[in-house]
C-alpha cells in the first residue's frame, strides 16, 4: 500500500476524464487515503488530496444529474445518472465515513476546520451502510415525482405546452381567460393524484426506514441531524410560525384586501393572484433567454463589479441554462461543479417577471460558489443552507433598487417601481405560504401512521392553509386546496428543506435594511460572509453579513413593515 502522495496525485484533473468511471476505478484512490499514514503536520496535504478526489466524484454526479434535468426524455442520459447513483455513490459514500473516521480519530489540528469538524463529526455518527440502498431508492422516487411534473403538458388554444408555460396567460386581463387556463392545469395536476400517492408512501416507507436503521426516534430526529440543524429545534420552527400568523400573515390579508379592491370583485380567486390589479399589461421584461441574461449582468454590475464579472464568466462559459421547454424536470437550482470551482444555473424561463426574480436568486447562489472557492477543503465550502439561502435572497432585494432600464435593467421607472412592488409583496405573502409547507412537514413525520394516508395528508395541508392563507377564495376546488402538498418539489424531493427560505428572507431583508444606509459596506459584509462558505456557525454567518439569525416576532416586525413601508412608497 502506497504511503506517499504517488497514488492520488495521479489522479486526473478533470470530471470530463471520469465520466464513465465505475466505481472500481475510484476505490484504489479511497483506499490509499485510508490507509496513508499522517505524520504530524501533514493533515492538511492529506485533506488536499481527498478534496480532489472527493470534488472529482462529485463533479461527475452533479454533471450527470443536470444532463438528466435537462431533458427527463433522454433515456441514456436518465440512465447515466441512475447508475452514477445506484453503482458508486452508496460504495463512495461508505469510503468517506472511513475516511471522515480516519480524520476524527487522528485530531489532527487543521486551521478553518473547526466547524466542518462539528459537521463530520454529527455525519459519522449518523452513518449506516444498511442506509446506503435507501438513499439510491430515495433519489429514485424523487426522480419519479419529477418525470411525472415535467411530463404535465395540456392543449392551449391548439398547442401542447407544459403546465408552466400557462403561467403568462394568468396574467391575462380577461378573467374568463385566466380562470380557463387556471382550471384546465388543475385539472392536469389533479389527474396525476394517484401516481403521486403512490410515490408519496413509497417515500414514506423508505425514510422510515432510513430514520429506524440510524436509532433515530423518528424521520424528524433523523433529517434534523443529517441537515446538520445544530442551532435551532423543531420547537424554534413553531415559534417562527406563530410569529408569522402574527405579523407577516396580516400584512398578506391587508395586501389581498387592497388586491379585491383594485379588481372591483366580490372575492380573490385563484385565477387573480397573478394578475396586475390595476388592469397594466403583463410585465414582458424579455423575449429569450440570452435577453433575460444580458439584462441581469448589467444589474449585477451596478450591485457590484466584482459579482458582474462573475455572471460575465457564466454566460462565456455557457454555464447558464434558463429557458422552459418539454421534458426539462420543473422549477430551478443552481449547482456547483468543485472542480471547475464554477456554478451552473437551470431554470424554467417563460418571459415574466418571476423570472427575472429567478435568476437574480441564482445568481446569489452561485456568487457564493465563486466567493468560497478561494477554501482550500472540500469540507469547508458547503454553507448551511439558512445561509445560503441569505445569498440567494438577499442578492434579489440588493439588485432590486437597478431594475429600470436606465439603471442597466428592464424596465421604465414606473414599471420597475412596479415590479418591485410585486416582489415585496410576493415576499410577503410567501412568509405565511413556507409556514404551511414546514408545518405540514412537521405533521407528517410526527404522525407517520397517518400521513400514510394520503387522505389525511390532504386534511392536514387544509387546515394548514385555512391557518395561514384564508384570504384567497378557493370554494368549489376543496381538491385542489387539499392537494397543494402533491405540487411542492421539497416535500418529495428535499424533504424538511423550506423553512431555510423563511429564516433567510429574514436575513435577506436585514442586509437590505443596512444597504439602505451603505450600499457599499453592506454589499462588503454580504460578500465577506460569503467567502467564509461553511467554516464557521450558523449564527457567526448571519452576523458576519450584519444580520440577526432569528425566530421571533419582533425581528420579523421590522422586516414585514419595511416592506409594507416600501410598498407604499413605491405604490403611491
Amino acid at each position: 500500500m502506497p504511503t506517499k502522495r504517488s497514488t492520488v496525485a495521479a489522479l486526473p484533473r478533470t470530471s470530463a476524464e471520469v465520466m464513465d468511471w465505475t466505481w472500481e476505478q475510484y476505490a484504489p484512490y479511497y483506499a490509499e487515503l485510508d490507509g496513508r499514514p499522517v505524520e504530524p503536520g501533514g493533515a492538511a496535504a492529506w485533506l488536499s488530496d481527498w478534496t480532489h478526489l472527493s470534488e472529482l466524484l462529485d463533479e461527475a454526479g452533479v454533471r450527470l444529474h443536470v444532463a438528466y434535468t435537462l431533458d427527463t426524455r433522454d433515456e441514456a442520459a436518465e440512465k447515466k445518472h441512475h447508475a452514477f447513483q445506484e453503482n458508486i455513490v452508496p460504495p463512495a459514500r461508505a469510503a468517506e465515513q472511513r475516511l471522515k473516521q480516519k480524520l476524527l480519530a487522528g485530531g489532527w489540528p487543521v486551521e478553518g476546520m473547526e466547524a466542518p469538524l462539528r459537521n463530520m463529526r454529527a455525519e459519522a455518527e449518523l452513518f449506516r451502510e444498511a442506509n446506503l440502498p435507501l438513499f439510491t431508492e430515495e433519489r429514485k422516487l424523487a426522480d419519479e415525482y419529477d418525470k411525472i411534473i415535467g411530463a404535465q403538458t395540456v392543449t392551449w388554444e391548439g398547442r401542447e405546452i407544459t403546465v408552466t408555460q400557462l403561467q403568462p396567460v394568468y396574467l391575462d386581463a380577461d378573467r374568463a381567460r385566466r380562470e380557463k387556463a387556471w382550471r384546465l392545469a388543475a385539472e392536469r395536476q389533479l389527474a396525476d393524484r394517484d401516481k403521486i400517492n403512490e410515490i408519496w408512501r413509497k417515500l414514506l416507507d423508505v425514510r422510515r426506514r432510513l430514520a429506524r436503521n440510524a436509532d433515530c426516534p423518528d424521520y424528524r430526529a433523523y433529517r434534523w441531524r443529517q441537515l446538520l440543524r445544530f442551532d435551532y429545534e423543531p420547537a424554534d420552527c413553531e415559534k417562527f410560525h406563530a410569529a408569522i400568523a402574527a405579523t407577516a400573515a396580516r400584512a398578506a390579508t391587508e395586501l389581498y384586501e387592497k388586491r379585491r379592491r383594485r379588481l372591483a370583485v366580490d372575492t380573490v380567486r385563484p385565477w387573480d393572484l397573478a394578475v396586475d390589479p390595476l388592469h397594466r399589461p403583463p410585465l414582458r421584461p424579455f423575449a429569450d433567454p440570452a435577453e433575460l441574461a444580458g439584462g441581469a449582468a448589467r444589474i449585477f454590475q451596478r450591485v457590484d463589479p466584482d459579482l458582474g464579472r462573475y455572471f460575465d464568466i457564466m454566460r462565456a462559459e455557457k454555464l447558464l441554462d434558463l429557458d422552459n421547454r418539454k421534458g426539462k424536470a420543473p422549477g430551478g437550482y443552481c449547482t456547483a461543479f468543485p472542480v471547475a470551482g464554477r456554478p451552473f444555473i437551470f431554470m424554467n424561463a417563460v418571459g415574466l417577471h418571476d423570472d427575472v426574480q429567478t435568476v437574480l436568486h441564482e445568481a446569489g447562489h452561485s456568487f457564493h460558489v465563486f466567493e468560497s472557492n478561494h477554501l482550500p477543503y472540500e469540507q469547508q465550502k458547503t454553507p448551511p443552507m439558512e445561509f445560503a439561502e441569505v445569498a440567494s435572497m438577499a442578492m434579489e432585494l440588493l439588485a432590486a433598487p437597478y431594475l429600470a432600464r436606465d439603471e442597466g435593467g428592464f424596465y421604465s421607472p414606473a414599471d420597475a417601481a412596479r415590479a418591485r412592488v410585486e416582489h415585496l409583496e410576493k415576499s410577503l405573502m410567501f412568509w405565511p405560504y413556507m409556514a404551511v409547507v414546514d408545518a405540514f412537514q412537521h405533521w407528517v413525520y410526527a404522525h407517520p401512521d397517518d400521513a400514510a394516508d394520503p387522505d389525511r395528508c390532504d386534511a392536514a395541508w387544509a387546515g394548514l392553509w385555512r391557518r395561514f392563507m384564508p384570504d384567497v377564495d378557493y370554494s368549489g376546488f376543496d381538491d385542489v386546496v387539499a392537494t397543494g402538498w402533491q405540487r411542492k418539489l421539497h416535500i418529495h424531493c428535499y424533504p424538511f428543506y423550506y423553512v431555510e427560505y423563511g429564516l433567510a428572507q429574514l436575513g435577506a431583508a436585514q442586509v437590505w435594511r443596512r444597504s439602505l444606509d451603505d450600499h457599499r459596506q453592506a454589499v462588503s459584509d454580504y460578500r465577506r460572509a460569503l467567502s467564509l462558505g461553511g467554516a464557521a456557525t450558523l449564527p457567526a454567518l448571519y452576523a458576519a453579513a450584519g444580520a440577526k439569525f432569528a425566530f421571533d416576532a419582533v425581528t420579523l416586525r421590522d422586516a414585514v413593515d419595511l416592506m409594507m413601508e416600501t410598498i407604499a412608497t413605491l405604490d403611491a
